[in-house]
């Protein structure tokens, strides 16, 4: 009977010592769909591997603010973790292709995007000690106005309200007057008459209950931030053969998920702004000609400031569709 114990306690012992147990940190709520995607993406790991690896999900900038992650990954402070792609830029230009204005204009166009510059942003990590698991769109950046807009001609002398060099670039190009104001104050600044547009995500206006003083709502569709996932190299590479294929296949369908999440929860937030009484409309013609063109412009900047490494993300872009 001792015996039957011991064996029975080494057997708790190794398999306790077995399991895994990696930190993924993360700066955004646990009810973010992308934190809701890690959670299931988590649950998937450790179903597949039967426990041999675990995954916490630390959200909500708990472990790492959501600009150290990537440095705290690379340092294997964390095993993994999530951040928005444009953290990245400072030190790997390309992360910036998904952010460059009016480039892509629909999901598809986002996911042709991603096809391209994701073997860039690989070898970039990799040359970090770095591995990307998968990448999820945010719902696309609309524009907000208090007033109708038909074309850009309707920018002249109202404010815009800006929030890092894109959305100035985008300002002063439109004609209009760039305004740094942070989203916790927007609608102070609507209310009070100093902001008269701007361009988010649907899902960031409602959740800052913009209505009120926004009455419209145009689908833009201005770019398509991406939040990325980053293992350690070493981390990964630790874990046998299976555990590394199980790893992968999940991250594959959390990015095939996500997306679809993403998509979702866009149209839930259109519906939602128009619910609460904002008319939601199109670009006119001639509006979303006139944003294509910023497009090519800004793209054109854009490459010429990365160099010729751009050019293998724009270049199939644009001619080989």
């Amino acid at each position: 009977m001792k015996c039957l114990v011991a064996l029975a306690a080494l057997a708790v012992a190794t398999v306790s010592h077995a399991q895994t147990v990696w930190k993924l940190a993360t700066g955004y709520r646990a009810e973010s769909f992308h934190t809701r995607n890690l959670q299931q993406f988590a649950a998937d790991v450790e179903r597949a591997s039967q426990g041999e690896l675990r995954i916490e999900i630390h959200p909500n900038n708990s472990l790492f603010k959501l600009a150290e992650i990537s440095q705290a990954v690379q340092q294997g402070r964390a095993q993994a973790g999530e951040t928005i792609m444009t953290n990245l830029v400072g030190e790997m230009p390309i992360a910036g292709a998904d952010a460059v204005p009016f480039v892509a204009r629909t999901y598809a166009d986002a996911r042709r995007l991603w096809d391209l510059q994701r073997p860039l942003i690989e070898n970039h990590l990799a040359q970090r000690g770095l591995k990307a698991l998968y990448a999820v769109p945010w719902p696309p950046q609309g524009l907000f106005s208090t007033e109708p807009v038909k074309s850009s001609a309707d920018f002249k002398g109202k404010r815009m309200r800006t929030y890092n060099p894109a959305t100035v670039r985008i300002a002063e190009l439109l004609g209009a007057t760039p305004l740094d104001v942070p989203m916790v104050e927007v609608n102070q600044a609507l209310s009070s008459g100093r902001l008269d547009s701007m361009i988010t995500s649907a899902l960031t206006g409602v959740e800052n209950q913009v209505w009120g003083q926004i009455h419209f709502y145009y689908s833009v569709n201005a770019w398509f931030p991406k939040n990325i996932v980053l293992v350690n190299q070493k981390a990964y590479d630790a874990l046998p053969v299976a555990v590394r294929q199980q790893v992968a296949q999940a991250a594959v369908e959390a990015e095939r998920r996500g997306w679809t999440m993403s998509e979702s929860t866009a149209q839930e937030s259109v519906a939602e702004l128009q619910r609460k009484g904002i008319k939601v409309d199109r670009p006119t013609a001639e509006l979303d000609t006139e944003l294509k063109r910023l497009g090519e412009r800004f793209s054109r900047e854009w490459v010429h400031s990365v160099g010729n490494e751009a050019n293998s993300i724009f270049i199939p872009y644009y001619f080989q569709r």
